[in-house]
C-alpha cells in the first residue's frame, strides 16, 4: 500500500459554540486523487482551513509521514509541503506572473530585486507543469484556468506533497478543465497526493481513487471508488435517497411576459444580436451555448446592468424602456447573477439586510424603515428557501455557497417578480441544495413567473427548463423543446457543426 502522507485524525472546531467539524478523519496517501465530498456547510472549508493552518482545531491531531504535526500558519504550511489551490484564487491582479510566482522569496542581489532571475525562475516553474503563459503579463489579464495553473506552478516549485484542489473547474471552460485534469494526472503520477472538492460527479469518478463524505460536520464514509456508486454517495452527503436530481413538474405556459424583438449592444469588445424571444408565464426557458457565446451579456442587458444600441423589449404585451437595473426593477423584474459574491451580495452584511435590500421603498413607513414587517416578511422567505442560518443577523459571508445563493433569490421573491432571470443558479452549490433550488424554480413558475436561465450544466438546462435557445457568437441559433433535445444536439449546434432541425437519428447518423 502507498505511503500515507498525511493523516487528520479526530479533528473538531466550533465557532460561537456552533461544531464546524465533528471528530473529522482523513487520510492521503502518496500517488493518489482523494475526493472529499459533502453539500455546502457540511465542513470540507474548515477542515481544509484548519489543515492549512488559517485555522487551530478545538481538538484532534494532524501527522505528516506518521509524526505528530502543529499547523500554526498557512507559513507553515507550506513549510511541511501542504498546498490549497482556493476556489477564489489568492493572487494579486495588478502583479505580474512573474512577481506573483516570486511573492514571498524573491530573488535578490546586492539587496536589489533580481528581476531577470525573476523571469527565468518563473518560466522554470510553468515549464514544469507545461505551462505557457508569458511571465510579464499582470495575473489580471489572465483568465481563471491560466491563474489557476499559476498557483498550481508554484505549488510544485515548492515541493508540495499534498496539494488540495477546492473546486478547481467552476469557472474554468472545457478546455482548460482538461489541462487541469491533464495536470492532475501527473501530480498524481509523480507520487503527490491530492485531495480533490468538486460538486461535480462526473470528475470524480474519472480522478478520484478514494472518496471521503462528510455531512453536517462528521465523517460519513470513505471507501474506493470502484466500490461505490454515485447513487450511493449523493445519499451520503444528502442523508436521504434522491432518485431524481430535477424538479419538472408538467407545465401549461402562459401568455408572453417577456418579448425581446432584434435586441443588439455591443458588450466588453463582443457583439451582440439581433437577439429575438420570448418568454411566457410560468415557463422556465434556458439560454445555453458555450462558455463566452453571450448567454450572460444577453441578460444584462434585459436586466439594464449592460447598454442595448437596439431593438425593443415587452413586458405583457407593452413596450418598455430599460436603461438600468433600477428600471428593470420597477418593472417587476429580477436577476441573480452569475457571481453571487462579487454582484449580488454585500458579504458583511445581514441576512436580513440582503434580502431586504430591493424592497425597502415597499417595508416604509413615513420614510422610516419599518423594521418589524422587514423581520416578518425576510422570515417568511427565509423560511420558505430552507435558508441555514443562525438567524437573520448573521452576516452573509459567513453562509455556505448554496445559503448565500438563497439568500439572493429570497430577496427577488420578496418582490413577486414577473420575471426571474437566472445566471448560473447552481454554480458551486452541491446536490442537496440544488434539488431545493430547481424546488423553487418549479414552484415560481407554477405560480406564474415567467423564469428565464443562463445555465452551462446542460443536464441542469434539459431536465428544469420547457425550452432551450441556444447561442453562438451573441445570436440565438435554434430553438428545442427541451422534451426533444439531448446534450448532443445542443453541443451541434453551439458549436456551429449543426444549423437548422435536428433529430436523433441524424446525430447518430
Amino acid at each position: 500500500m502507498p505511503a500515507t502522507l498525511l493523516r487528520m485524525t479526530g479533528v473538531s472546531k466550533a465557532f460561537a459554540g456552533i461544531p464546524a467539524v465533528a471528530d473529522v478523519t482523513l487520510d492521503v496517501r502518496a500517488g493518489e486523487v482523494h475526493a472529499l465530498m459533502g453539500e455546502n456547510g457540511a465542513g470540507k472549508s474548515t477542515l481544509m482551513k484548519i489543515l492549512s493552518g488559517v485555522y487551530s482545531p478545538d481538538a484532534g491531531s494532524i501527522e505528516i509521514d506518521g509524526e505528530p504535526v502543529t499547523i500554526g500558519s498557512p507559513r507553515e504550511a507550506r513549510a511541511r509541503g501542504i498546498a490549497i489551490i482556493h476556489q477564489e484564487l489568492n493572487t494579486v491582479p495588478h502583479m505580474t506572473v512573474a512577481e506573483n510566482l516570486a511573492l514571498g522569496a524573491e530573488p535578490g542581489r546586492g539587496g536589489l530585486l533580481d528581476r531577470r532571475r525573476m523571469r527565468a525562475d518563473a518560466a522554470d516553474k510553468l515549464a514544469r507543469i507545461g505551462a505557457r503563459i508569458p511571465v510579464d503579463l499582470p495575473m489580471g489579464r489572465l483568465s481563471v484556468g491560466m491563474q489557476q495553473l499559476v498557483e498550481i506552478a508554484r505549488a510544485v516549485a515548492d515541493e508540495a506533497r499534498v496539494l488540495v484542489l477546492d473546486e478547481p473547474t467552476a469557472a474554468l471552460s472545457q478546455g482548460e478543465a482538461e489541462r487541469l485534469f491533464e495536470i492532475v494526472e501527473q501530480m498524481r503520477a509523480a507520487g503527490m497526493g491530492l485531495v480533490y472538492i468538486s460538486h461535480r460527479m462526473e470528475e470524480v469518478w474519472r480522478l478520484a481513487d478514494r472518496v471521503t463524505v462528510l455531512r453536517d460536520g462528521r465523517w460519513v464514509a470513505t471507501d474506493e471508488r470502484a466500490d461505490i456508486t454515485p447513487e450511493k454517495v449523493v445519499t451520503r452527503m444528502v442523508g436521504r435517497s434522491v432518485e431524481n436530481v430535477y424538479v419538472n413538474e408538467e407545465r401549461t405556459p402562459g401568455d408572453p411576459v417577456l418579448s425581446v424583438e432584434g435586441l443588439t449592444g455591443h458588450v466588453g469588445g463582443r457583439r451582440i444580436g439581433p437577439v429575438s424571444f420570448e418568454v411566457r408565464a410560468g415557463e422556465v426557458v434556458s439560454l445555453v451555448g458555450l462558455i463566452g457565446a453571450g448567454r450572460t451579456e444577453i441578460v444584462r442587458m434585459i436586466f439594464g446592468a449592460d447598454h442595448a444600441t437596439g431593438g425593443e423589449l415587452r413586458l405583457d404585451g407593452q413596450p418598455v424602456r430599460i436603461g438600468s437595473p433600477g428600471d428593470a426593477i420597477a418593472h417587476g423584474i429580477g436577476l441573480v447573477p452569475e457571481s453571487r459574491k462579487e454582484q449580488g451580495l454585500f458579504l458583511d452584511m445581514s441576512v436580513r439586510d440582503n434580502t431586504a435590500v430591493a424592497s425597502l421603498g415597499e417595508l416604509s413607513r413615513g420614510g422610516l424603515l419599518d423594521l418589524r414587517r422587514i423581520r416578518a416578511r425576510v422570515t417568511a422567505e427565509v423560511e420558505r428557501l430552507r435558508v441555514r442560518t443562525a438567524g437573520l443577523g448573521q452576516e452573509v459571508r459567513g453562509l455556505s455557497g448554496g445559503n448565500q445563493q438563497k439568500v439572493v433569490l429570497a430577496r427577488w421573491l420578496l418582490r413577486s417578480p414577473r420575471l426571474l432571470i437566472l445566471d448560473e443558479p447552481t454554480r458551486g452549490v452541491d446536490v442537496g441544495a440544488k434539488q431545493e433550488i430547481y424546488r423553487i424554480i418549479n414552484d415560481m413558475a407554477r405560480q406564474g413567473v415567467a423564469v428565464l436561465i443562463v445555465s452551462s450544466d446542460l443536464p441542469e438546462a434539459l431536465g428544469i427548463s420547457d425550452r432551450l435557445l441556444v447561442v453562438r457568437e451573441g445570436e440565438i441559433v435554434h430553438e428545442l423543446a427541451a422534451a426533444d433535445a439531448t446534450e448532443d444536439i445542443v453541443m451541434l449546434h453551439a458549436t456551429g457543426v449543426a444549423s437548422g432541425p435536428t433529430s436523433n437519428e441524424e446525430v447518430q447518423r
